[in-house]
């Protein structure tokens, strides 16, 4: 598992400050605008201050739109490369578990009921969807455990959980 942080901390501390300024911003806009409404002008800034003010809020505001538009940016990219991982993930599950039923020889129809069983099926939903007896199923599924050498459907997922963290690239 890769436990690089998503964003630098600089980028972070960056942004943080971003949206302090954006926030100190906001606060002097509401100030400005209750004073309008108030009739205390006698409280604002003086003109020039309060114009390069509004210039950097304006300035702020516009900062803040683009971290914004770049941080959305680099989220999906960042989601479809992990959506391609998934992808890429489960083909090579399906692979090893083609593998594995080679290695034990198991026949096609043993090869379909074992995926059935690791996905979670009773015996009464795989004789249903292969449109065969429970003790067919019953069986076909011994035949399986018994090339595999596991005790029941708890140790065939087992195993095959085995197999995938060995495989996972460690930290």
């Amino acid at each position: 598992m890769n436990n690089k942080p998503v964003f630098k901390r600089s980028t972070v501390i960056g942004l943080s400050a971003l949206v302090f300024v954006q926030v100190m911003c906001a606060a002097f806009f509401i100030l400005e605008l209750a004073t309008d409404v108030l009739g205390l002008r006698h409280w604002a800034v003086a003109w020039e201050v309060r114009e390069a003010l509004q210039i950097g809020a304006s300035l702020s505001l516009l900062l803040g739109a683009l971290a914004s538009i770049m941080l959305l940016r680099s989220t999906l990219h960042r989601v479809h490369k992990v959506e391609q991982q998934l992808r890429t993930a489960s083909g090579l599950f399906l692979e090893v578990m083609e593998d594995q039923f080679c290695l034990w020889g198991l026949s096609p129809a043993e090869k379909d009921v074992a995926l059935f069983a690791i996905r979670g099926y009773s015996n009464q939903e795989i004789a249903r969807a292969r449109g065969k007896s429970e003790a067919t199923i019953k069986t076909q599924l011994n035949a399986v455990f018994r090339k595999a050498n596991v005790a029941g459907r708890p140790a065939l997922v087992s195993h095959f959980i085995d197999i995938l963290a060995a495989q996972a690239p460690q930290p």
